[in-house]
């Protein structure tokens, strides 16, 4: 049945090819997905799935039922672009001014169309159920992931399977992680409020510059003085906003920053010293602060058994030395949801080709992938559906 699958993916690649195309062409930011959502829905109906539509926003779910009784598999494909002016020179390029797919959420959803179009055709054979998640606003907090479980998108699935692809990793290689691969990603805002006045009297005044600067020392301490070194968590300001003359001490100072964690005691323990000391450092200058808090997306911890049966699959794809373990980033992904309520893996499929010039980071307006990759992530997916089957239907 694997090669039989490898074959039907093989015969359709041209095909996912001109789907990432169109929809690299036609990208939609998060929570605007109308037409993005339209297309994937109709190519699922014409394949004969059962198709629902508005999950928890504007998430599509297709179930292809096997002729057999068996567990039921999901695949995950995220389709948001990002807002981003496209700076390639290719006849797919954006027609969406500052809209781009600098993410390979359009090659996610190209490898699940591909991999529904194959498994289709086999349906008599397959012993359970596969359902294909495409969601929705991954980019942006809080995301389409939550809102789509909750509508039942996960109902009745017993394992879930999802790729990213990735230009630091070369084309065929895949890299994965049995724990954690992906933080938790939280943000907050701080708005120190002190007294302005002339800058040439700093006595009469409570500076919020002064103690703006304080307190993301004493913030940066949270991280080398509070947290076990055998643990990890990063905190980062990145925006500092206050007054607009050389003379003059402004009344109120904006800091903005980020912090990643995978442990959830961790995280919780971070934004705990993170308001006690913002709360005393503004105090012992006299000042008053207004504190806002963003939980975004938990950490993402794959299944290790799961993740094994991947790596034993992927190397009826790829070459065993290039499937290789990694260190977990400080990333985040709202897949983790979907982690939280099923077992599954999320792995990184090597989309870097430095001859073709496909080397650019995602988020970056350059960024663009070797294609192969489309049929790398759909073979790896496909072979370890097929373990999968046949561990539980022996």
């Amino acid at each position: 049945m694997k090669q039989q699958l490898f074959t039907r993916l093989e015969d359709g690649y041209e095909e996912m090819i001109k789907l990432r195309r169109d929809f690299h062409m036609h990208p939609e930011l998060s929570f605007q997905e109308v037409n993005t959502a339209k297309k994937i829905a109709e190519f699922q109906r014409r394949l004969g799935l059962e198709v629902q539509t508005n999950v928890g926003g504007h998430g599509v779910v297709a179930t292809l039922r096997g002729k057999h009784p068996g567990k039921t598999i999901a695949v995950r494909a995220d389709f948001d672009a990002l807002p981003i002016q496209e700076e390639n020179d290719v006849p797919y390029k954006s027609t969406n001014p500052g809209v781009m797919h600098a993410c390979g959420h359009d090659a996610h959803t190209a490898i699940a169309l591909g991999l529904s179009k194959a498994l289709v055709a086999m349906k008599d054979d397959i012993a359970g159920n596969i359902v294909f998640i495409h969601q929705h606003a991954e980019e942006e907090d809080p995301g389409g992931a939550k809102p789509m479980i909750e509508a039942g998108a996960l109902d009745g699935v017993d394992v879930i399977f999802a790729t990213h692809m990735e230009n630091y990793i070369p084309v065929d290689h895949v890299l994965y992680s049995e724990n954690y691969i992906l933080g938790a990603c939280d943000d907050f805002t701080i708005e120190i409020i002190g007294s302005g006045g002339h800058g040439a009297f700093p006595q009469d005044t409570v500076d919020v510059i002064a103690l703006g600067g304080q307190l993301i020392g004493n913030l940066h301490q949270i991280t080398s003085r509070k947290v076990d070194p055998l643990k990890s968590a990063v905190l980062s300001i990145g925006s500092f906003h206050a007054g607009e003359a050389a003379n003059v001490i402004p009344e109120r100072a904006i800091l903005k920053g980020t912090i990643r964690t995978f442990d959830e005691d961790v995280r919780q323990s971070m934004y705990e010293w993170l308001k006690t000391i913002t709360t005393h450092t503004c105090q012992a200058f006299g000042a008053t602060h207004e504190l806002e808090y963003m939980f975004g997306y938990p950490a993402t911890k794959n299944d290790p058994g799961i993740t094994k049966l991947l790596v034993n699959a992927a190397k009826e794809v790829l070459p065993v030395m290039n499937i290789q373990e990694m260190q977990p980033n400080m990333g985040a992904e709202d897949f983790s949801y979907f982690l939280q309520n099923v077992p599954g893996t999320y792995f990184f499929t090597g989309s870097a080709n430095e001859e073709k010039g496909f080397i650019y980071p995602y988020h970056h307006p350059k960024f663009d992938i070797d294609e192969k990759a489309l049929l790398n992530g759909a073979k790896v997916i496909a072979s370890s559906m097929v373990d999968y089957w046949e561990m539980y239907n022996a």
